[in-house]
Formats: structure tokens, sequence, C-alpha cells
């Protein structure tokens, strides 16, 4: 049987502010070999965001002017004129649900009050687009995830997979989050609790 952790001296187990990882046997095409970044969970379901798959087709301008934040941020001509180190800023497939909703992971140098969520070890999540609007400006945190749509379980449900070996969990650092290498996150979050994917087979129970 595998425990989930339990988060300073509460009851009950939680996996917030871990990594979720999927076993090799995930048939789920959206899931597999991905790294979730566990947002919220408890008895009452669970969620999180996939921190290592790119979206295609868009970027951070291409997404505040889909949001109609260009005219507002940038006036003049409306040219969008961002800090150098955020031309390039990938946006990530967060999960299936929700998908036209962003949210921005992110380090705990940015925080407004009702709006950011804080989830543990200095990381935070926030949902609102005072945020984007930050960024743009170059005036948000100084690590940050940006993500379209999240993953989320009702009651039971995560728990249940687990037991079924769809997933693993190993703790999150703030490095794994937010390094721009996606292709090498699946491989160093299995590495955490000492594991070479290489060497997994995708039978349920076997490694």
């Amino acid at each position: 049987m595998i425990k989930l952790p339990t988060r300073n001296g509460k009851g009950g187990s939680t996996l917030e502010g871990q990594l979720l990882i999927a076993m090799p046997r995930m048939t789920d095409r959206r899931f597999q070999r991905s790294v979730i970044y566990m947002c919220a969970h408890s008895d009452q379901g669970a969620m999180g965001l996939i921190i290592n798959q790119n979206a295609e087709h868009i970027d951070f301008p291409d997404l505040l002017e889909r949001l109609g934040l260009v005219t507002e941020i940038f006036t003049g001509s409306g040219t969008i004129e961002l800090p150098d180190e955020l031309l390039d800023i990938p946006v990530h497939v967060g999960g299936p649900v929700d998908s036209g909703r962003g949210f921005v992971l992110h380090s705990s140098d940015y925080f407004v009050q009702d709006s950011t969520l804080q989830i543990l070890d200095g990381v935070c999540l926030t949902a609102t687009l005072d945020i984007l609007r930050a960024m743009a400006t170059g005036k948000g945190p100084k690590h940050t995830l940006l993500a379209l749509g999240y993953a989320g379980w009702s009651p039971g449900q995560l728990e249940s997979e687990i037991q079924a070996n769809g997933w693993l969990h190993c703790p999150a650092d703030m490095d794994l989050i937010f390094d721009a290498d996606n292709e090498s996150k699946y491989a160093r979050a299995m590495a955490k609790i000492g594991i070479d994917p290489s060497h997994l087979v995708a039978d349920a129970g076997h490694a």
C-alpha cells in the first residue's frame, strides 16, 4: 500500500506541494510522462498543474494579445515591448480541465491578498490577470510557470489511481518546477525517489 505524506501535522494525508509523476503504464495520453505540481489535495478532491508540457502555437505575447491586454498595457502603436527575458516565456499545458483559463505558478516574491494562494515552500499560485500585467511590465515574480488549464480529480479519485499504480509522488523543489528544460523533468523527478525510468515496466505492480 502506498502511503500519502502528512503535511504539517494535519490529520489525514495530502499531496499538496508535492510532485505527482505518471507511471509508464499511464494509458491517458494527456498525462503520459507528465510531472504535476499539486496545488491542492484534500478529501474534497485534488488540483494540480502539469509542469513539463509546452502548449503549441502560443507564447506569452500571443496570450497577452488574446486576453486583450496589449492595448490596455501598451499605448501608442500597441507594439508589445516586453522585457527581453519575457519574450520567449513558454505557455504550458496545465491539464485538460478548463483549458481556456490561465494559471501562474510562481515564487513568493509576488503576492496579492485574496488573489494569490500560498502553497508550500515558497511556491504560490495566482489565476488573475493582475499577475500577467505585472509580468508584462517587469514587475512580476522572479520565477514563473504559466499554464492553460489544470488537472483535477474528484474526491477519492486520485487516491484510487495511486493505489492502481498510475502515479508516483516525490517532494518538489524550485529548480525542477521552474526550470525551462521540460524534457528532463520526468527523469529528474523519478531520480528524486531513486528510480531510473528505463528500469520500469508498464505492468501494474512491477518495477
